[in-house]
């Protein structure tokens, strides 16, 4: 944190602040309005080269290598900022070339997927599912992630998900040169030649009849754009599209790294404004997008790429769940409690708050009206909002 005491200081501080955020941390400079509006004599600062990411050691490349090779249950648990459509590739030569298995953790940041991705596992969100997932893991290695935890605690729940005697290594953290780490895990297993699992373009059916996140799921798989990019804030719905979509045509997918409610709109923006020649798909819940609603109208100002499905069950279904898994008061919660997770009294009109922000939609109920509006919103430049009831 910098605040620039003059105007020639501006373009050097800033300069300065874009070094010392270099590859992943955060910077602020603080201009006082004497000194935003003063003029700068001193004109321009060069371009900053940013520092590369930090390699791994030889030491832990080769602790990894010992690990994999040594014919014990291994898991890879890649995260962090991202798995790119070249760690799935190495990371299924790896698992093919000694047996380990591949999975991503939860939630993280952004995923290459799609036709042509590496086959890589994704980490269940429950806390039971993923320590039975994990089970029989006896080494755990991990890559841009960190070593797995529940995302609420329960009771009687264990909150750490590896067995208690797993042996773990962290070979690369998120700042670290993931590409350099797995380049050379391929090179010391002799995995080069070794061609990887992939996924083909194989969508479930299309679906037909009630609307619910199973149907949705079925639909954006078959219709998602080649290279398009999808912000996932469906919170319990979104849990459902992401495995339907794994066949789907190649695409980014964005994930809630965090607790935060209503980062997917904003994020829609971001993802838009930052690669204009590709479709934004977002995935929304109806409470969470009531947080930064006011996104549609910058949708609509900046004229932006953006489909969004707003999946509409009136209720907080995430707040429900993880109460019901507390057990307090036998999982049932009481009417004033109730009555904070339903937000259907009265029931929003996502259509209507759309248009008022200059942002065109269209209502559905049934999985025939959703795959009209989804391929209205794909085909339709601009901005165009999906108001899925979900009841």
């Amino acid at each position: 944190v910098k605040t620039s005491s003059n105007p020639d200081e501006i373009a050097a501080d800033a300069a300065e602040s874009v070094r010392q955020a270099g590859y992943s941390k955060i910077a602020t400079l603080v201009l006082p309005a004497d000194v935003s509006w003063g003029e700068n004599s001193r004109g321009a600062e060069s371009a900053v080269a940013i520092a590369a990411p930090a390699e791994v050691e030889p030491a832990r490349l080769q602790q990894a290598i010992s690990m994999l090779q040594s014919g014990r249950n291994t898991m890879i648990m890649i995260g962090g900022r991202q798995v790119s459509h070249a760690h799935g590739l190495a990371l299924s030569q790896i698992a093919k070339a000694c047996g380990a298995r591949v999975v991503s953790e939860t939630f993280p940041g952004r995923v290459s997927r799609g036709a042509g991705a590496g086959v890589v596992e994704r980490l269940p969100y429950l806390a039971e599912l993923a320590i039975d997932f994990m089970k029989d893991v006896q080494q755990l290695i991990l890559i841009g992630a960190d070593s797995p935890v529940s995302f609420f605690a329960y009771p009687g729940v264990p909150s750490s998900i590896p067995p208690a005697d797993c042996e773990e290594l962290v070979l690369a953290g998120p700042d670290d040169d993931i590409d350099q780490a797995l380049a050379a895990l391929v090179a010391g297993l002799d995995a080069d030649a070794i061609v990887p699992d992939t996924y083909s373009f194989n969508p479930p059916e299309m679906p037909a009849g009630a609307l619910d996140a199973a149907a949705i799921g079925a639909a954006l798989a078959q219709l998602i754009p080649e290279n398009a990019i999808v912000v996932d804030e469906g919170i319990t719905s979104g849990l459902a599209c992401y495995p339907m979509t794994a066949s789907s045509q190649a695409h980014d997918w964005l994930s809630l790294t965090g607790g935060s409610i209503g980062w997917g709109l904003p994020a829609t923006v971001g993802a838009a404004i930052a690669c204009p020649d590709r479709k934004v798909i977002c995935l929304e819940g109806d409470g969470s997008a009531m947080y930064t609603i006011q996104s549609l109208w910058t949708m609509a100002r900046e004229n932006l790429d953006v489909a969004i499905v707003i999946f509409n069950n009136a209720k907080y279904s995430i707040l429900e769940l993880e109460f019901a898994r507390t057990g307090a008061r036998g999982g049932k919660p009481g009417p004033k409690a109730s009555s904070t997770l339903d937000i259907g009294t009265p029931n929003m009109d996502f259509v209507a708050l759309a248009e008022g922000m200059g942002v065109a939609g269209g209502r559905a109920t049934t999985a025939d009206e959703f795959i009209e509006q989804l391929r209205k919103a794909i085909d339709t430049p601009g901005p165009y909002l999906i108001d899925a009831i979900l009841r």
